[in-house]
């Protein structure tokens, strides 16, 4: 089974507009993978514009951010691509595309890395990051995942929040419960 590691993908279109997407980025040897689902802007960005930047960052409210609407984050400069980087990234990799693997579903890119730099310290685990992070990837697969198991999942996630959430985790955690909330409401049941 490959590592995934969870980031904050930053692309740009043909205009250099920068897009911002929460992704688990596979491991595949020496590259990481980016395999953005259709249709997405993720995917269009790269497909004119072959680089990216894995941003890595503890603040969970970004990942929870761009999957309820909240993608205006502060960008810098990346080192050596014309793609920016989050300014609060604890550490960022910049990418360049160096394999696309079509698929209908899910094409994958594989990226080198071009550049990697560290900006801050990681200060340790937290469990409500943990689960805040889980939560995402609940929130971002709503419209394919059964309510039940949505349901149960977040009843167990919630606990770790309760128990250990700081002020950041706590507004993250808010935000993705509107989200799901807005989306069972919307469908009416």
């Amino acid at each position: 089974m490959p590592i995934i590691r969870e980031a904050i993908v930053t692309t740009v279109n043909a205009a250099g507009k920068a897009h911002l997407a929460p992704f688990g980025l596979i491991a595949s040897g020496t590259r990481w993978v980016i395999a953005p689902f259709r249709p997405s802007t993720t995917l269009d960005n790269l497909l004119v514009v072959p680089y990216a930047v894995a941003n890595f960052t503890d603040d969970v409210r970004l990942f929870a951010g761009c999957l309820t609407g909240r993608r205006d984050w502060p960008l810098v400069s990346a080192s050596r691509i014309a793609v920016p980087r989050l300014a609060g990234a604890l550490a960022h990799v910049e990418l360049a595309v160096e394999e696309l693997t079509e698929d209908p579903t899910r094409p994958r890119f594989a990226c080198g890395m071009v550049h990697e730099e560290m900006h801050a310290p990681f200060g340790g685990f937290n469990r409500a990051k943990a689960a805040v992070i889980e939560a995402c990837i609940l929130v971002s697969r709503l419209h394919m995942l059964p309510r039940e198991k949505v349901e149960h999942e977040i009843a167990y996630l919630s606990v770790a929040v309760e128990k250990t959430a700081g002020a950041e985790e706590a507004q993250a955690w808010g935000w993705l419960m509107d989200e799901i909330k807005a989306k069972y409401s919307a469908a009416g049941s």
